[in-house]
């Protein structure tokens, strides 16, 4: 087949995937500062230097703040640095040009060169359909080096880039970009399109995880894809507990491997390979060995392997290696199964609501840390719904330590960090007895607490200083 003969999509990224190691080799160390060769009266962009594709996908987890630096600096430095053209599809807002124009200076104060691109359903004097397949819009996209998604509501992207699951001239052009060594950011609602399935409306955790209504079209749909066919993303992850929404979804659609995005944090996806930045951490959900019960009634599953990578971790999904960073390197290692483990806490970690804001994530840091070995938490809804169909029942989250279990902690972030790798989790369904207290008769105190005025039991074994 001669290369004339070949898709024009096609042809240019052979010809893109040719050219990377031959200007490399030659020194291209920034964005060069002409506009691109035009094709077809289209303006092409110039390659991003030593970079061939595939590209880069950062899913950031919402509420990303605008002076979270090192994450927008970090976007212009994957695309080539000071000078990258970027464009901004702000798609997903309730206020499209406003919350476009302030990512656009967040990206600008690092160097790029940006443009919001006018497409959404909300702007009434547009048409999104026809913006979609606009030939000015997508000659904006292919003169790009980065694409950042803005956060809101991420059917809207799918609706109007993917119509019916197939691909407009505006989203080609973004894969294009993508295959061609950029790169493909987002927040929010613009992570949740980052896997080829998302959630479209499932905001009630706790009822996805009771019912498992889980519809194509409803609460869930089609993403884009960025991140592969393999790996699940969710955002806003830890601080709205949604690990109760992720393991039914991951269990219905089939995946093995997901990872939840907590907020004003990113994952950097390229390949096999993924790097935390930003405020906080990304939970990583290995179903490779898990089982369910069928004969119970509800969701259930036995050995999930959860890991916890804390700002600054990398990880290989292909080797299972994750490299901790340097902050964590030169802090505290910590290895339960070893001669000289001396552990910081003591208590068997309990959670009453393990769905709770970072509650899953506090939880791993005390297990690994902990003489005991095992954790237990509990999702339930304290006060149920009135439609609730099933409101006495709860799930069990056992969290087990195992030989592979490891960690590292540090104090250098200011606070008390843990990265956590490899416990195993087990979800069962529980009945919750009703009510869940009573008033305390002060006539008779439970035998179980001391009387007034007693002396309490000695403290042994203190836990060491840090």
């Amino acid at each position: 087949m001669s290369f004339a003969s070949l898709p024009l999509a096609y042809g240019r990224r052979l010809l893109r995937a040719l050219l990377f190691p031959l200007l490399a080799g030659l020194g291209a160390c920034a964005v060069a500062e002409s506009s691109g060769v035009a094709r077809d009266g289209v303006e092409e962009r110039d390659p991003v230097p030593h970079q061939a594709g595939p590209g880069y996908a950062v899913p950031i987890g919402g509420a990303l703040k605008y002076d979270n630096q090192e994450v927008w600096s970090r976007l212009v430095q994957l695309s080539g640095g000071e000078g990258a053209r970027w464009v901004v599809v702000p798609t997903a807002a309730g206020n499209p040009m406003g919350t476009g124009s302030r990512i656009a200076e967040a990206l600008k104060r690092e160097g790029a060169k940006v443009e919001v691109l006018p497409i959404s359903p909300r702007l009434a004097e547009r048409d999104a359909a026809a913006d979609a397949r606009s030939p000015a819009l997508v000659a904006k996209v292919r003169a790009a080096h980065g694409v950042f998604f803005a956060g809101g509501a991420q059917e809207r992207i799918v609706d109007v880039l993917q119509p019916g699951g197939v691909r407009t001239p505006l989203l080609e052009a973004i894969w294009e970009l993508f295959d061609a060594g950029g790169v493909v950011a987002g927040t929010s609602a613009g992570a949740a399109i980052m896997s080829e399935t998302m959630f479209r409306d499932a905001t009630d955790v706790l009822r996805v995880l009771k019912t498992g209504k889980l519809d194509e079209g409803k609460e869930i749909d089609r993403g884009l894809g960025f991140v592969g066919p393999e790996l699940f993303v969710d955002q806003h992850f830890l601080k709205r507990g949604r690990i109760g929404r992720m393991l039914p979804l991951m269990v219905k659609k089939g995946y093995k491997l997901g990872i939840g995005v907590e907020e004003n944090t990113g994952a950097i996806v390229r390949g096999h390979e993924i790097e935390v930045i930003g405020a906080k951490g990304v939970l990583l959900v290995d179903l490779s060995a898990a089982s369910s019960d069928a004969a119970l009634p509800f969701f259930n599953l036995k050995n999930a392997r959860i890991t916890y990578l804390d700002k600054g971790d990398r990880h290989d999904f292909k080797t299972g290696v994750t490299t901790p960073s340097q902050e964590k390197l030169a802090g505290s290692a910590i290895d339960p199964g070893s001669a000289d483990f001396r552990p910081y806490f003591r208590r068997m970690p309990f959670v009453p609501d393990i769905l709770g804001d970072n509650a899953i994530a506090n939880t791993m840091g005390n297990l690994i840390d902990n003489r005991q070995n095992e954790a237990l938490g509990l999702a339930f809804a304290g006060i149920p719904l009135a439609d609730d169909p099933q409101p006495d029942l709860g799930f069990e989250f056992r969290l087990k330590r195992g030989p592979e279990s490891r960690g590292w902690y540090t104090g250098a972030f200011g606070g008390e960090d843990y990265t956590v790798l490899n416990l195993n989790l087990d979800v069962t369904p529980v009945r919750m007895r009703r009510p869940l207290y009573e008033p305390m008769n002060a006539a008779a105190p439970p035998a179980s607490l001391p009387a007034a005025g007693a002396p309490a039991a000695p403290v042994r074994n203190p836990a060491p200083a840090r």
